[in-house]
């Protein structure tokens, strides 16, 4: 018998899209937190910005 194993999600700190490992195309430490991000586009705006994403993921209470 086959095991699931289900994978845990996270939303990309940029546009909210819900990823996984597996399938975000791009991930940065940040502050020793993985983030993990669905498009270049997102890691690079992130970079650019971090605290400004992460204040409104925190205002909002996303994780």
């Amino acid at each position: 018998m086959k095991t699931q194993h289900k994978e845990r999600n996270f939303n990309d700190p940029v546009c909210g899209m819900e990823v996984s490992r597996m399938s975000a195309i791009d991930e940065l430490v940040y502050q020793g937190k993985t983030n993990y991000f669905c498009a270049g586009t997102c890691r690079q705006a992130f970079e650019k910005e971090p605290e400004k994403y992460l204040r409104h993921h925190r205002q909002h209470g996303i994780k």
